[in-house]
């Protein structure tokens, strides 16, 4: 049975549409990090390295928003105690991301590719000069 890939490049498309969910390295992170169980803002913070304060309570009020993400209050009094955990449609992407983590170990440094990318995006000349040698220039 042949492969289906749908068209993602069509706004109707609902794999363009969970891509446009997911396409966010924050989102991908917290969701990793969510994975080992309910956690407070401030666990998941020391877990999520690199990501502020304010950009994780965004990520995380747009993740419930999504569905990913249950706020469950644990105490109403102040002060107020929270935890976040993966809704079951959060959990879903435990599968697809464990592929994807297995992708990255099996390709080694996905980054190495950008070694020959100046900070300006311009191919820079590190390495041979990849031009046809067939004396045509």
């Amino acid at each position: 049975m042949a492969l289906v890939i749908p068209d993602v490049i069509e706004e109707s498309c609902t794999t363009r549409q969970a891509i446009e969910r997911l396409a966010s390295k924050w989102r991908v992170l917290v969701i990793y990090a969510l994975l080992a169980g309910p956690q407070r803002h401030a666990e998941l913070r020391r877990r999520v390295s690199g990501i502020t304060q304010k950009m994780l309570t965004e990520t995380l009020r747009d993740m419930e928003s999504d569905g990913f993400v249950e706020r469950r209050v644990l105490k109403e009094t102040p002060p107020q105690h929270v935890e976040y955990a993966l809704t079951a449609l959060g959990k879903t992407l435990q599968e697809p991301l464990a592929a994807i983590c297995a992708w990255a170990t099996e390709q080694g440094n996905v980054g190495a590719g950008q070694q020959g990318i100046d900070g300006a995006g311009q191919r820079n000349n590190v390495g041979a000069d990849r031009r046809n040698n067939d004396g045509a220039d």
